[in-house]
């Protein structure tokens, strides 16, 4: 998985999920005149592709790798296969559907009420999360397109977080150096999502 790819576009059939390893995949909303937001992001902890079993052969969101790495793709008829079977599985999907569905309220919440700063600090940690390391590759284009904001609203708000210690950003390249301040500089927001993950998938968290 590329820094960028495409895995869905918005209207696109599923013939296959997603299930990325090391890579993260943005999910992002795409209005009429092109412009689009991210409206949550999947790791290691979850996979691409709920809506194959909530009900739809199609998806309104756009899903694009945000961190390059690798991830395993299983055919649709395969998943379907084991969901219908009513076992674990089963279960551990909608734990995991419910978890997401939370983290597209909260990040509709927040992208509403807080102010760019916490949000980049709200996005970051989620990514952190689920990445092996405190550096993040991005370019300013595809985080602006995350975001929904300008360009030059990322860098004004990288710059403070800069300024006060919190990160290194270059080009391309976001640097965690203090974790803490930025838990603390950031909203409510991540502590909700991230408190439901832990909840609903405790055996993910403990591995």
């Amino acid at each position: 998985m590329r820094l960028g790819d495409v895995l869905y576009e918005p209207g696109a059939g599923l013939s296959h999920v997603y299930f990325p390893t090391t890579a993260i995949v943005s999910l992002l909303y795409v209005m009429e005149d092109g412009a689009s937001s991210e409206i949550a992001v999947v790791g290691n902890e979850g996979l691409v592709g709920i809506s194959l079993f909530m009900g739809g052969q199609s998806t309104s969101s756009r899903a694009v790798v945000q961190a390059a790495g690798h991830g395993f793709r299983m055919q649709a008829s395969v998943l379907m296969q084991e969901f219908n079977r009513g076992g674990p599985v089963l279960h551990l999907l909608l734990r995991y559907t419910q978890a997401l569905i939370t983290q597209m309220a909260q990040t509709a919440v927040c992208n509403r009420h807080h102010a760019l700063d916490q949000q980049l600090c709200r996005w970051m940690l989620l990514t952190l999360d689920r990445l092996g390391s405190n550096e993040i590759v991005m370019t300013q284009e595809l985080l602006s397109t995350i975001l929904g904001v300008r360009r030059a609203g990322i860098s004004e708000a990288a710059g403070r977080l800069q300024h006060d210690g919190l990160i290194r950003y270059e080009r391309g390249r976001i640097s965690v150096l203090d974790r803490p301040g930025l838990e603390a500089r950031s909203c409510e927001c991540y502590a909700v999502v991230k408190n439901e993950y832990d909840r609903l998938l405790p055996a993910l968290k403990a591995t």
